[in-house]
């Protein structure tokens, strides 16, 4: 179940990190997040925020993936730690997406967190 869990999680955080980075190189996909608020391509000052949201994806992925022992060994003892904090994240992520005014993201981004929540919950669990 472990290893079903960290591929899944794998998938979609590339997933979310290649959309965060297809909006940084200014796709007009801005109606898909952040509530829809900026349609189109995002401006200059929110292009440089996904550049930040891409780390911190990259940081979650390596954390899940580290607690899940398939990456950073020497991460495992933090990341037995953090998963928790990962997993209240997502809990919010997935509220969020639930509660946006965006019917993009309800539909998309929604059904994604979610899963990332339950992955990441099944590797934090084990």
């Amino acid at each position: 179940m472990i290893l079903v869990s960290s591929i899944l999680f794998s998938v979609l955080i590339l997933i979310v990190i290649l959309f965060q980075v297809a909006l940084a190189a200014g796709m007009p996909w801005g109606e898909v997040a952040m509530g829809g608020k900026f349609p189109g391509k995002y401006p200059t000052p929110m292009r440089f925020s996904c550049l930040l949201q891409i780390t911190i994806l990259v940081f979650i992925g390596l954390v899940v993936l580290s607690r899940a022992g398939m990456l950073l060994p020497e991460w495992s003892s933090f990341a037995n730690t953090a998963i928790w904090f990962i997993v209240g994240y997502l809990v919010l992520g997935t509220i969020l997406n639930l509660i946006t005014r965006s019917v993009w993201e309800r539909r998309i981004w929604a059904p994604v967190t979610l899963l990332l929540l339950i992955t990441s919950l099944i590797i934090a669990i084990s």
